[in-house]
């Protein structure tokens, strides 16, 4: 007489997880044109692309996504009156170490900075936004160098 062992119902150990589903390799590479653009649109669309939300293997503890080219950085539209009441805040810990500035003199600055911004606070706040943050390249004009990539061209 043989002795069979009952299974486990709840047995996890073939359990797939977003990291086995998605490989480095797979990875797509987009190009997405900001000419007259809204920032806020435009920022919750590479942030998607970004994070993967767009993929059936999304798992939102896994960088599922893919990498992002953004050109015409500079002729990003502003809406309302954002250009003089817009303020990015540092502060340097130290006293008297306070600094603002508004959104034109941050343009006028680096007009890749908003859109930099914009996607930043739209990602997670640990390591694992910070590492589908890398994957973002930001150009003021239509010039990159990323051809090599076979960009896909998103409208």
């Amino acid at each position: 007489m043989t002795t069979q062992t009952a299974k486990n119902p709840i047995d996890h150990t073939n359990t797939a997880i977003g990291r086995n589903l998605v490989s480095p390799n797979k990875r797509h590479w987009y190009l997405i044109d900001g000419t007259n653009q809204v920032l806020g649109r435009l920022s919750v669309r590479i942030a998607d692309i970004l994070s993967g939300k767009g993929k059936s293997s999304y798992t939102r503890h896994v960088d599922t996504g893919d990498h992002v080219v953004a050109i015409n950085a500079s002729k990003i539209r502003y809406t309302g009156k954002k250009l003089t009441q817009k303020v990015y805040r540092t502060f340097s810990l130290h006293p008297g170490g306070h600094k603002d500035r508004t959104l034109e003199r941050a343009i006028s600055e680096d007009c890749t900075f908003p859109l930099y911004e914009a996607v930043k606070g739209m990602l997670p706040k640990n390591s694992l936004g910070y590492h589908m943050l890398k994957k973002l390249n930001i150009y003021a004009d239509a010039a990159h160098p990323h051809q090599a990539q076979k960009l896909k061209e998103l409208k």
